[in-house]
């Protein structure tokens, strides 16, 4: 890595990254007691229930590790949003607009249009979206990424907690009225107004060549976000209209609303049947890959495309359905915060075998649309 990745990227990523993140888990179950609460509810799903039942098999396999800081004891728990308090989302919101309003720590020359600390982390992702998004980065890159953005919510903005992430499953019926894009004060704002585009291209034969649209595609009005500001980007938008950033590679100053479209459609693309079965009948690291990538191309399905498009294009709009600036709408945290479950969940399936690998890139893959193309 050199130049304005390395510029960046060491601006903004100092540190070490954590140990194995462990999740929802039921006390009287299991044999350490630092447990998360879950909403009630919410029953277990497929994949909740897999989840749990894997947690033996982390314990074994801790318990081969050395001793030391990094413990089932002590370990940290990413919950999903609807299992914290309102209290709880609450002080998230205040958090991320906490950094939201620090000022940037990118070299001006180099991103004259970051305004924000939270600018700094598109930025990284403008920057690094390449490598990040290959074969051999795409898992522990993110994995990465999402938990210094973490690590910035709790030491420059006294977060308590740990990244949420989003249970597609929980919301994917009705996602307009969840807890996480109601648009109420302990969401993460709602929908965006009404607009005209065409859906989102993707790889498939017709008719599941796109996403169609869901209605929205226009300004967030309401919640937490209604008044944040966007400013890099747009590179590879979904939406028609935009106005152009300055510089080609999307890094100048376009200040401009946060726009969204949720969309049902993407949602029920990462249900959990889509997930379990990711999982399970993925054994391979390539085959595991590629199909998170939405490759092979599911034969009769309505909602072939893949978690990683799914989850992101459940908000679309701009930034969010933007695949070099996503990171520009807070929800892009949740969407790879349970992609990095998904792929915590296949690692410890086998943890010993399963934890090195890496994948090639072997037989193809899908991917995410960049400008009407598909990269």
């Amino acid at each position: 890595m050199h130049g304005l990745q390395s510029v960046v990227v060491s601006a903004l990523l100092a540190g070490a990254a954590s140990g194995s993140v462990i999740q929802k888990k039921q006390a009287e179950k299991f044999s350490f007691k630092n447990v998360a609460i879950r909403n009630a509810q919410f029953p277990l799903d497929v994949v909740d229930k897999l989840h749990e039942s894997t947690i033996p098999k982390v314990e074994a396999w801790m318990a081969t590790k050395k001793k030391g800081n990094c413990t089932l004891e002590n370990a940290a728990i990413r919950r999903e949003w609807s299992d914290l308090s309102v209290a709880e989302r609450e002080d998230y919101i205040k958090a991320v607009l906490c950094l939201q309003s620090k000022p940037a720590k990118a070299p001006k020359d180099k991103v004259p249009g970051a305004i924000s600390r939270f600018d700094d982390f598109v930025a990284t992702h403008m920057t690094t979206v390449g490598p990040l998004h290959g074969p051999q980065q795409l898992f522990g890159g993110h994995r990465y990424y999402i938990w210094i953005y973490e690590k910035a919510l709790r030491e420059e903005c006294g977060y308590k907690g740990y990244q949420p992430y989003v249970n597609y499953d929980r919301y994917a019926q009705d996602p307009i009225n969840s807890a996480l894009f109601n648009g109420n004060a302990s969401s993460m704002s709602g929908n965006g107004a009404p607009s005209t585009y065409n859906g989102v291209p993707m790889p498939y034969p017709r008719p599941y060549d796109k996403i169609a649209a869901a209605g929205g595609g226009g300004c967030v009005t309401t919640g937490p976000f209604k008044d944040m500001v966007v400013s890099l980007g747009p590179v590879g938008t979904v939406l028609r209209g935009l106005p152009r950033n300055p510089r080609a590679d999307g890094l100048g100053s376009n200040k401009r609303c946060l726009r969204r479209d949720i969309n049902k459609e993407s949602a029920l693309g990462a249900t959990a049947n889509y997930t379990y079965s990711l999982i399970m009948e993925h054994t391979d690291i390539d085959a595991f890959y590629n199909r998170y990538m939405g490759m092979p191309q599911l034969k009769n399905d309505r909602h072939p495309w893949g978690l990683h498009n799914a989850g992101h294009y459940i908000v679309g709009g701009d930034p969010g359905g933007d695949f070099y600036a996503s990171p520009g709408d807070p929800y892009f945290y949740f969407h790879h915060g349970m992609l990095d479950r998904v792929w915590w969940i296949w690692q410890m399936q086998d943890p010993v075998k399963r934890v090195p690998l890496i994948p090639t890139g072997a037989g193809g893959h899908g991917g995410m649309v960049i400008g009407g193309s598909i990269t």
